[in-house]
């Protein structure tokens, strides 16, 4: 089955979300505003920013549930899909006799390589019961990050033997998990604070795929995956005075290191692919002023995260949002940079709310640039 190399990575993240995964929130309201949430997050969204704030809520809260969240984000900055489709017919005119094109797919060959696409897809589920006592939030996520890197072949004799010899290498980490949030508000020394904690169980996968450059068959996307399953903690802390609030959370405190399964290529000579991922500890703490009416907080990752071994991927978040609140409507806006990158880009977020008689409906994009966007879409519900 012969699939144009174009449709690639969204042809996978289509497989993918049918495996989730979870590491990062998949949350409009919080992806609206830059992605913030350590101290903005309320209690039904609590759970994938700031436990603690799991307790924080109003009188009139009963009950809600986020049913569902979803969200997809690609980063294409070389335009990687666009040049491949390209090859894609360029390899076919040389093999036909055309030898015209030569030049021009060499020059192809020469754009892919050190290139690398990104895309994530995810979405969200929770059911919060706030109260006195112990508030509770039983929470899903689901998240996968899928990377492409072409691997570019120098050695031929020709070019059109080093196009037939080059690939385009995938790789698929979804992570899916199940936990219950567990909150207590408290005055202690005259201080208001929150405490709260999320034991969860994950489930992980794992794929590796290698495509050539002229045609790939989709129903083999699956075929090399593994799984593991661990069980992991997330802890936050919350101060506040009046609408002034200073946040701490700490995410996958018990650090997974992941291998890929071990896959022979389908290049004779070429090494067989594996890759690591690791899902590791991420503190962030988060400060900000949140009112009834008015809403403006900063998010910032202490640690610099690492993902996968061979990829630039690594993360360092600065995020900072806001929200206007009009009852009915709520308009949302942010921006968030990644700090492990000199060069990185900045990236732009905006968003809105629609709520009637209890229901919620939040939608929120994201642009990077002209190859790197965004969406997002909740559905709330409360009591």
């Amino acid at each position: 089955m012969k699939i144009k190399l174009k449709y690639l990575v969204p042809s996978l993240l289509v497989f993918s979300s049918g495996s989730f995964a979870a590491s990062h929130a998949v949350e409009a309201r919080g992806d609206a505003m830059g992605g913030t949430g350590v101290v903005s997050a309320n209690y039904l969204t609590a759970p994938f920013y700031n436990p603690a704030i799991v307790a924080i809520y109003r009188r009139s809260d009963d009950a809600g549930m986020i049913l569902p969240s979803v969200g997809f984000t690609y980063d294409d900055p070389d335009d990687i899909t666009g040049t491949l489709d390209d090859i894609g017919g360029l390899i076919d005119q040389l093999s036909g006799g055309d030898t015209s094109v030569a030049p021009e797919l060499q020059n192809q060959l020469d754009n892919l390589a050190g290139t690398e696409v990104r895309a994530n897809i995810g979405g969200a589920v929770a059911f919060g019961i706030p109260n006195k006592y112990m508030s509770m939030n039983l929470f899903g996520k689901t998240y996968a990050e899928v990377y492409a890197a072409p691997a570019i072949e120098t050695s031929g004799a020709t070019v059109l033997q080093n196009a037939q010899r080059s690939t385009v290498d995938i790789v698929t980490v979804a992570v899916t998990e199940v936990g219950l949030s567990l909150a207590k508000y408290q005055t202690f020394l005259g201080q208001h604070v929150s405490f709260g904690i999320s034991p969860k169980l994950q489930y992980i996968n794992t794929y590796v795929y290698e495509a050539s450059l002229e045609n790939y068959d989709i129903t083999d996307a699956d075929k090399n995956g593994k799984g593991d399953t661990a069980i992991n903690l997330d802890f936050g802390a919350l101060w506040f005075y009046g609408p002034f609030r200073v946040g701490f959370a700490a995410t996958n405190l018990i650090s997974q290191d992941i291998q890929t399964a071990r896959v022979a290529s389908n290049i004779s000579g070429k090494s067989d692919l594996q890759y690591a991922y690791q899902l590791g500890p991420q503190y962030t703490v988060g400060v900000g002023l949140v009112g009834d009416y008015v809403s403006v907080s900063a998010d910032l990752d202490l640690n610099e995260e690492e993902h996968y071994t061979g990829f630039d991927d690594n993360t360092q978040m600065l995020r900072i949002g806001g929200e206007v609140d009009l009852r009915q409507m709520k308009l949302r806006a942010g921006y968030k940079k990644n700090l492990a990158y000199s060069g990185s880009e900045n990236t732009f977020t905006a968003g809105a709310g629609v709520a009637i008689l209890g229901l919620e409906v939040d939608v929120a994009g994201s642009y990077t640039n002209s190859n790197a966007m965004g969406a997002y879409i909740n559905f709330l519900a409360s009591y």
